[in-house]
């Protein structure tokens, strides 16, 4: 009999582990292999393969990365809390609190509010991610290696969503992956996502450089013998090999510089590893004497690492025939860091759980513990979305400046002495007064260069960050810091002027603070905003943080709720017509519309499908807003639900006779489609213009098959006139068709 696919998964799986996995107990594995297996075996992937494939696969991408058991066994179960009735109670009593902790660090956030939007979503699953990922690195290893497989199965979604995903992928993932290290992911993850957010690009990339193929392999393998034979010469073992550049890096340097792929050459590096770090320099020696450096090219990232432990020697050479290549020389150590990161540094002890990281690889994350200390202070989502992709995608491009005791601080390009000052420590920041880079005294926005040597000048008499300051930085820590002294600083004011914005645009809804601020809605709009309490909302609102029309909004739907629930449209039919009594029932209309049983009414026309005189209407009861006037055939109208049209009335146009006001007038949108020429717009606007027609707001554009389309919204008295404009409009040369529009 056939074996099974996800059988052949399991076994190659193992395999692989047993490459560098010192033990020949794998219980553990195959127990969460068999509880895995029968947990999904009623689900099925987009691709119509078994669901239990997908953590196999994950699974294999961790040992790849040579991870420990209990990574693997968690990389099996990382769907079963999330997609099958496991709890994490389970998966602790059947394995232990230490893989239950992996697995529910992966798994997205079930219990969030129905009302919350896609993006609120996103950011609660982000924050729990990273809150995991600080305490145990391995989970967020799980997680790249559970995209890494979706974005290989990506052809099975919808266009949309691969976009969607690709795109997410890019700003989150990939520079997670970066910023880790891990080379070998970041690199695949890059590339998919390019093959998903620009096909026609990517496809041509990959045309034009397999046309010239053998032609650059020729030119890297000639390289690669010179510089191994020199090296042989010179006693110095090791492995000299060439690789091409991904296609991800090719297109951006093809973005940022402007050149086509035929300007530039460096499509591929030459790459020597060697035993030691005195073997590294002895190599750049060699090879400087073999061909001509390119001035300004050379970086040294082995005395000065680039935060995600990345070390190597990188320099750009003149090939024997003039055409420029890069080196990359590093010790065996180095390169596994490189394509293994953080991985490479996770230690574990036989039989044992995880040891931690050493101190060296956790001062490496000192980012992360960045990003959990802004969460904390970022209450809006959309800041902390924001302020996680920015961090995160400006990694690539760093300076290195020195403290006065020599302590090497990484910044990124376009830092100044303030950024330097607060990835020192807040307080250094906060007195801040002024700066020396070396030795001379330089404003505020000056921008650090390379092996720059910062002191900065404090002063206990200072009051503190200037607004200006946020104008300036380019960090996100110094703009995290400088806001929460801001909020700290001027917390009372804040409130006081967020209750006042509060309070002004619940009155310019038509509300009062006493219906709608109720003291039982104030927890659930709280927690709605994530917020400490009421207080730290109404701060929020006045710094800026969060905005009034959003708070007053959510208030709003819990009132529609409490009256949805106690209010039936006769009720609040019966409240228009007691409100229109006391308010001294008028003999006329004021608004040329009487609802049938009430009279006049208060009434507005709908935006959506502008009904005007002679168009057959229907009312619609808002709730606290009287009645909505619509066309019959609006849209909005023949959509309503069941529940939505017991709230339909009937309404009719009063006479002109019965008018407080005869001459009221009604706005109108049309649509005029025409072919474009010359002169058109004038003779359109002569036909209004004859007609005394005022045009309240006009929107013009030409397609790509050279036909005009003009919205005009017109005043107007009544269908009539309308409809009379109308054919003077079509009268007119050019003109194919006259619509009303409905929105």
């Amino acid at each position: 009999m056939a074996m099974k696919v996800e059988e052949e998964l399991y076994n190659q799986l193992i395999e692989k582990i047993k490459t560098y996995h010192p033990t020949n107990e794998y219980t553990m594995v195959e127990k969460a292999y068999k509880l895995a297996s029968d947990a999904h075996k009623e689900q099925k992937r987009r691709s119509g393969e078994p669901y239990i494939i997908h953590p196999l696969k994950v699974a294999y991408i961790l040992a790849e990365l040579e991870l420990d058991m209990e990574t693997i066994v968690a990389g099996i179960l990382h769907d079963t809390i999330e997609d099958t009735p496991y709890t994490y109670d389970d998966i602790k009593n059947l394995f232990s609190e230490e893989i239950a902790i992996l697995v529910d660090g992966v798994t997205k956030l079930s219990k969030l509010s129905y009302s919350a939007s896609k993006e609120e979503i996103q950011a609660e699953n982000y924050r729990k991610m990273f809150l995991a990922m600080a305490k145990d690195i391995r989970v967020i290893l799980i997680k790249l290696a559970d995209r890494l497989h979706n974005m290989r199965t990506l052809n099975y979604m919808t266009e949309a969503k691969q976009r969607e995903k690709a795109q997410e992928t890019m700003d989150i993932y990939a520079p997670l992956a970066h910023r880790l290290g891990i080379s070998k992911i970041r690199i695949e993850l890059e590339d998919l996502c390019f093959k998903y957010l620009h096909p026609t690009e990517y496809y041509d990339l990959a045309e034009k450089i397999e046309r010239k193929k053998a032609e650059r392999e020729a030119f890297v393998n000639r390289i690669v013998t010179e510089v191994m034979a020199k090296m042989e010469e010179a006693g110095i073992k090791g492995k000299v090999d060439g690789r091409s550049k991904h296609f991800f890096s090719i297109y951006k340097k093809m973005v940022n510089q402007n050149k086509t792929i035929d300007q530039i050459f460096d499509l591929f590096a030459i790459r020597a590893i060697v035993d030691t770090v005195k073997d590294c320099y002895a190599v750049l020696g060699i090879v400087h004497d073999m061909y001509m450096p390119m001035p300004g090219r050379f970086k040294d990232y082995i005395a000065m690492p680039k935060p995600n432990m990345y070390q190597s020697l990188h320099n750009t050479l003149i090939g024997p025939e003039g055409e420029p290549f890069e080196i990359q020389i590093r010790t065996w150590d180095m390169h596994r860091t490189s394509e293994y990161g953080i991985a490479a540094h996770w230690k574990y002890k036989e039989g044992k759980g995880g040891e931690k990281s050493s101190a060296k690889e956790e001062a490496k994350l000192t980012w992360l513990r960045q990003i959990l200390e802004w969460q904390r202070d970022m209450s809006d989502n959309k800041e902390f979305m924001d302020t996680i992709k920015t961090d995160l995608n400006i990694f690539d491009d760093q300076v290195y400046a020195f403290s006065p005791k020599g302590d090497v601080i990484s910044l990124p390009k376009g830092s100044t002495p303030i950024d330097f000052a607060y990835m020192i420590h807040s307080a250094v920041g906060n007195k801040m007064v002024g700066a020396r880079v070396n030795n001379k005294i330089v404003n505020f926005d000056y921008q650090v260069q390379n092996g720059d040597r910062i002191e900065i000048i404090t002063s206990n008499n200072s009051k503190g960050p200037s607004a200006d300051w946020l104008n300036v930085v380019k960090s996100s820590q110094a703009k995290s810091k400088i806001n929460q002294w801001f909020k700290k600083e001027f917390k009372e004011e804040n409130i006081l002027k967020g209750k006042e914005l509060i309070e002004k645009d619940v009155k310019r809804k038509g509300y009062t603070m006493a219906e709608l601020i109720r003291p039982e809605w104030i927890d659930i709009v709280v927690n709605k905003f994530v917020y400490k309490d009421w207080d730290a909302l109404c701060a929020g609102v006045g710094y800026g943080g969060i905005k009034e029309g959003q708070v007053v909004n959510r208030f709003i739907e819990e009132l529609n709720k409490e009256q949805k629930k106690a209010e039936t449209t006769e009720d609040l039919l019966k409240r228009i017509e007691e409100n229109a009594k006391k308010n001294g029932k008028a003999h006329k209309s004021t608004s040329g519309v009487i609802v049938k049983g009430i009279g006049d009414a208060p009434v507005k026309f709908s935006r959506c499908c502008s009904p005007v005189p002679g168009d057959e209407i229907i009312g619609f009861v808002t709730k606290g807003r009287g009645v909505t006037v619509h066309r019959t055939d609006c849209v909005n109208i023949i959509n309503l639900n069941e529940e939505e049209r017991h709230r339909l009335v009937e309404i009719e146009w009063a006479d002109k006779s019965k008018l407080n006001n005869p001459n009221v007038s009604f706005f109108a949108e049309i649509r005029i489609v025409a072919d474009e020429r010359v002169n058109l717009m004038f003779d359109i606007s002569k036909v209004l213009s004859e007609e005394g027609i005022l045009v309240k707001a006009l929107n013009a554009r030409t397609n790509k098959n050279l036909v005009a389309i003009f919205d005009i919204t017109i005043e107007i008295n009544g269908k009539e006139q309308l409809e009379k404009i109308g054919r003077k409009l079509k009268s007119i040369s050019g003109v194919r068709e006259i619509e009303r529009v409905i929105t």
